[in-house]
Parts: C-alpha cells; sequence; structure tokens
C-alpha cells in the first residue's frame, strides 16, 4: 500500500481482541460462517527484540518467536502497510482452542492484520476493508474470516478467495451450543478425505440446504426449518470415521431434533438453539453456550 518501506519506532502499541467463529454450518462449505462470543485477547508493542508471551489455550505448543502465527501476520500485514519493526513484545491471551474448528487460526491471522494496522496506522480507525481483505487472501476462503472481523453471520459468494460478502440479520432468538472434544484434527487432515468433486444431485441437494440455512437463520422461515437444512452435509459424511465421538453425538442430537453439525473442520460440534430450548449436555464434551459475536475490535 505503500512506495517505501520506514521502520516504526519503538514504543508503538496495539491491542485487539479476535472472536472465535464456526464455519460451514452445514451446507455453506466454506462461504459460510458465525462469530461466537468467545474471544481471544492481545497486545503488541514495537521492541528493539522480540519476546512473545502467551497464556491460556494451547500455551505450552505456541511457538515463542516470530513464527508466532499472530507475528507472522502482523509482519505481512506491516509489509503491506510500507513499513518493518526491529522486535515484538507480543503478549496473548488464548480462550480459543487449537485444532478443533472454531477459527483459532483465522482469529490469529486477523488479530495479527489489525495490530499492524494499529502499529502503522494509530491516528486512524482500525481499517476493517484492509484486515478483511487481506485475511481472506491468506486463509483462502472467507467462512472464518469475514465473521471474526465483521461480526454475525456472514456468507461469501463468488470467487473463494475475493469473495462478494454478505452479512446476514440474524434472528435474536438463536443461541449456540458448542461442544468441544478433546482430541485435535488439523484442518488440512480434514480436507485431505474429501473427494475432488460431487455428483449434480448432491450440489443441488447442497444448494438448497444453504439457501434454507441463511432464512432459518434470518428468521425467515421457523427455527424448526434448520434441522432439514443441516441434514448430511457433504464434507460430514467424508469426515466422519475422522472423528467418530463427533459423528455419533451429533447423530444422537440430531435424532431428539436439535440441528447439530461439525464446526468448521471439526472436530467441534455446534448446534444452533432457539432461547426457549434448554441446551443439550454431553459428558464426554466441554460445553459452552454463546451467543453470536461481535467481530475484530481495538483493545486500547
Amino acid at each position: 500500500m505503500s512506495s517505501g518501506v520506514s521502520p516504526l519506532p519503538v514504543g508503538r502499541v496495539g491491542a485487539v481482541s479476535v472472536p472465535a467463529t464456526s464455519a460451514n454450518l452445514g451446507a455453506g462449505f466454506d462461504c459460510l460462517g458465525l462469530a461466537l462470543d468467545w474471544r481471544d485477547q492481545m497486545s503488541v508493542t514495537v521492541a528493539p527484540t522480540t519476546t512473545v508471551t502467551v497464556t491460556g489455550e494451547g500455551a505450552e505448543d505456541i511457538p515463542r518467536d516470530e513464527s508466532h502465527l499472530v507475528l507472522a501476520s502482523i509482519k505481512r500485514g506491516l509489509a503491506e502497510l510500507g513499513h518493518t519493526a526491529p522486535g515484538f513484545d507480543f503478549v496473548a491471551h488464548n480462550t480459543i482452542p487449537h485444532g478443533r474448528g472454531i477459527g483459532s487460526s483465522a482469529a490469529a491471522i486477523i488479530a495479527g492484520l489489525a495490530l499492524a494496522w494499529q502499529l502503522a496506522r494509530p491516528d486512524l480507525e482500525l481499517g476493517l476493508d484492509f484486515v478483511l481483505e487481506l485475511g481472506i487472501r491468506i486463509e483462502g476462503h472467507a467462512d472464518n474470516a469475514a465473521p471474526a472481523v465483521l461480526g454475525g453471520a456472514v456468507l461469501g459468494v463468488g470467487e473463494r478467495a475475493a469473495p462478494q460478502l454478505v452479512s446476514l440479520d440474524l434472528a435474536p432468538q438463536w443461541r449456540c451450543v458448542v461442544d468441544v472434544p478433546t482430541v485435535v484434527v488439523p484442518t488440512s487432515t480434514a480436507r485431505k478425505v474429501l473427494p475432488d468433486s460431487r455428483a449434480v444431485g448432491e450440489s443441488i441437494a447442497e444448494s438448497s440446504r444453504l439457501a434454507l440455512t441463511t432464512l432459518a437463520l434470518a428468521g425467515a422461515v421457523g427455527p424448526e426449518q434448520l434441522l432439514a437444512a443441516t441434514e448430511d452435509p457433504w464434507h460430514q459424511r467424508h469426515r466422519g470415521d475422522l472423528m467418530p465421538q463427533t459423528r455419533d453425538w451429533i447423530a444422537a442430537l440430531r435424532a431428539e431434533g436439535f440441528p447439530a453439525v461439525v464446526s468448521g473442520a471439526g472436530p467441534t460440534v455446534l448446534t444452533l438453539i432457539a432461547d426457549d430450548q434448554e441446551p443439550p449436555t454431553h459428558e464426554g464434551f466441554a460445553r459452552h453456550v454463546l451467543v453470536p459475536g461481535a467481530g475484530v475490535r481495538s483493545a486500547l
């Protein structure tokens, strides 16, 4: 975005809060996602050298150098904005589990780009368009990145790396039950089991279910329609053997009338419930009852 490159002064600071997200929501593979009221908090100060302090989820497994995904994203964002930095004093408190299908990677990328904007443009409001466009480019699809920035539910239409984004007006009654298993399923592993193509009939069924999903989320049809809208998504059928506990719990929930789906690439289970419904429970999962959340925001 700038023709020259200039170093940032030591001492400049930024801080952000970024939400977890749930992608796909059944038929919306790689194009539909929902922000959750569940956040990571991060701050950074330009420093002579780099130090990384992480607490909370996954702290023992996270790199303590500039290979950390947030720091790598800060550097990418600064490069786009025409700046460098000698180092960073980076502090994060994570609550979003890693490798569970609730957008931890997207949260890290969006956080890094938002922090880069704050460091490079301290006198301006957070540049959401910059964060959004570059975040989707890095992620390769919008289903997690877009709701992490914009909040609520967002549908990406058209080209995966540069889609038209449509924010959905969610009906106020929806809440989310997020059941998080202990097992980790990397997104790369979950993608490898998917076939390269699918039958015309499958595509038609998915398209109709995605349309019904958006109507149900917006309250244009009754909430009971969401059960039919989230029936047997193509990607879940192929991933079931990777996460049998998830597959079996979803089957049990759906048998009771709950519209349960795999969150993102899994293995987390997302169940959308109306506010007058009693949340389902399962002793084998850590359960979180959430509401649709706001997007990235400055914590300065």
